[in-house]
């Protein structure tokens, strides 16, 4: 057992470089991809008590550059060990886990990189229990064995099943019995579908169109590993202003835009109103207490106060949680097993795992759901945007990273923490707030910046981020130069981020 590969580990992927030279310590070269995919078939086989000869594997990817190498590597590897193979072509991240469902595989492997460059790229390993955590990649990155393997680079022996067609088809079925109408349910409503040449286009062309919807203004639906128009990520500010303005040129009556492998989502109102961060948390909490009186939805832990009024308001508990969409995943599913109904668990970045859809995060579902909203509202006159109209909105937001300049950052991160929930407790106008699950969230009073701040230590990263929100104006400022303030003392802390606010 060897920690070597550990660097490869990012969450509950692995994740590389798929173009770089051979020497960058990250590449995914041919022989690591083939070694990681033969560490997970020995997870696989022990979780399953069967052997390699035995089982049958799924493999997608989406449109990176790098794919097709890496996929070729990965069957290489799977078929050497006498499994089964699928290759399913280009397929979103949540139809490669749906694979194991419909298709009745052991596994499936999708390639990607969800929105990171265009020369990243990675493995996410799927079972019929969801994706794996975070300790089986560790697992598997322990337990790599350097083999000989060779490559095939056109088997004959591996069975080729696009599967968008019957995932597409699924989506289709839900929108019209969630709407009552099984005949072009969408005719009338002009859509844009944004896909940022990711794997995404399918959905305007496979889902939508069929249904009735007019989608001749969508965008960027080519698959194009070079990611020529905007990073296609719905965090971006550039790809949120993209689909907007596409919404709004066209006069389309709602826009969607998708991660480069579709397992998170934003979407954008009549007029360019953008829809994510907490107005699209709000939206899918509404859905889902429409249909869950009194449940619990899960969220992460940067959402606003406003976010947790609305879900409230609409009969809800909101339990803010740990960031990464792992986390609130697996808080969602502790709390059904202990018997509490929550039916969602989101996070800001757009990833959205629903209770009926087994626990997948799943942005073509969430929008799916969105949809039906829509059409359902429409029927009743009512906008979409109108319905999240009373979610109370920050007036000011400020994102800073303060990189931790020792190298035990995670001892030294922690200890800034403690010290600053220590000040709180006897700083007049501040106060710790509530369940809160991760660093440190304080509530500041109305004379002393009327918001809220959260600092807390990244996952995997030697970086401390430090959300505020306020609800009047020079109110977060108001919040930044006492945090300036006491992380002063912190000399392992880079506070430059603090100039760009100009605090």
């Amino acid at each position: 057992m060897s920690d070597k590969y550990l660097n490869f580990k990012s969450g509950s992927d692995i994740r590389g470089f798929g173009i770089a030279d051979e020497s960058e310590p990250l590449y995914l070269s041919d022989e690591k991809v083939m070694w990681f995919t033969l560490s997970f078939l020995k997870w696989l086989c022990q979780k399953t008590s069967v052997k390699a000869d035995q089982l049958t594997v799924s493999v997608g990817h989406d449109s990176r550059l790098s794919a097709h190498r890496i996929k070729t590597a990965v069957i290489s590897a799977l078929l050497h060990n006498g499994v089964n193979v699928i290759d399913c072509g280009m397929e979103s991240t949540p139809a490669m886990f749906m694979t194991t469902v419909k298709l009745n595989v052991d596994a499936a492997i999708q390639i990607t990189a969800s929105h990171h460059p265009m020369d990243k790229n990675g493995l996410k390993f799927f079972t019929k229990d969801g994706g794996l955590d975070g300790s089986d990649i560790e697992w598997i990155l322990l337990n790599v064995t350097e083999e000989n393997i060779p490559l095939i680079p056109s088997p004959d022996n591996v069975v080729k099943q696009h599967f968008l067609q019957i995932y597409s088809d699924i989506l289709r079925k839900k929108i019209c019995k969630g709407t009552g109408i099984y005949n072009e349910p969408l005719k009338g409503l002009k859509i844009v579908v944004d896909a940022g040449n990711g794997a995404g286009g399918f959905f305007a062309d496979q889902v939508l169109a069929p249904l009735g919807a007019d989608v001749s203004a969508s965008q960027f639906l080519e698959p194009d590993g070079n990611f020529p128009n905007h990073i296609p990520n719905p965090e971006n500010a550039e790809a949120m202003r993209s689909v907007c303005d596409a919404v709004k040129n066209s006069n389309a009556d709602f826009g969607i835009i998708f991660d480069t492998d579709v397992d998170r989502a934003a979407c954008v109102g009549k007029n360019g109103y953008q829809i994510n961060r907490n107005r699209l948390i709000a939206l899918a909490s509404s859905i889902v207490l429409d249909e869950h009186k009194g449940a619990t939805v899960v969220t992460d832990s940067v959402t606003s106060d406003g976010l947790s009024k609305f879900i409230e308001a609409h009969g809800g508990v909101h339990l803010r949680y740990k960031r990464g969409y792992r986390n609130v995943i697996n808080k969602q599913i502790e709390l059904i097993s202990n018997g509490i109904d929550c039916p969602l668990a989101i996070e800001t970045s757009g990833h959205a795992a629903f209770s009926e859809n087994y626990f997948l995060d799943d942005g073509a579902y969430l929008i799916t759901k969105i949809i039906i909203k829509l059409v359902n509202l429409r029927n009743q006159n009512i906008d979409l945007e109108d319905f999240i109209s009373n979610l109370e909105e920050a007036v000011e937001e400020r994102e800073l990273r303060f990189d931790i300049k020792v190298k035990d950052f995670k001892s030294y991160g922690e200890t800034v923490i403690e010290k600053l929930k220590d000040y709180v407790k006897h700083c007049g106008g501040w106060s710790l707030a509530d369940n809160s699950y991760e660093g440190v969230r304080i509530s500041a009073d109305t004379d002393n910046g009327n918001g809220w701040a959260l600092l807390r230590l990244s996952v995997h990263d030697p970086v401390m981020p430090l959300n505020v929100e306020s609800l009047e104006k020079s109110g977060a400022d108001k919040i930044l130069r006492r945090l300036k303030a006491f992380l002063a003392d912190f000399d392992g802390l880079d506070l430059s981020d603090f100039n760009k606010y100009g605090v």
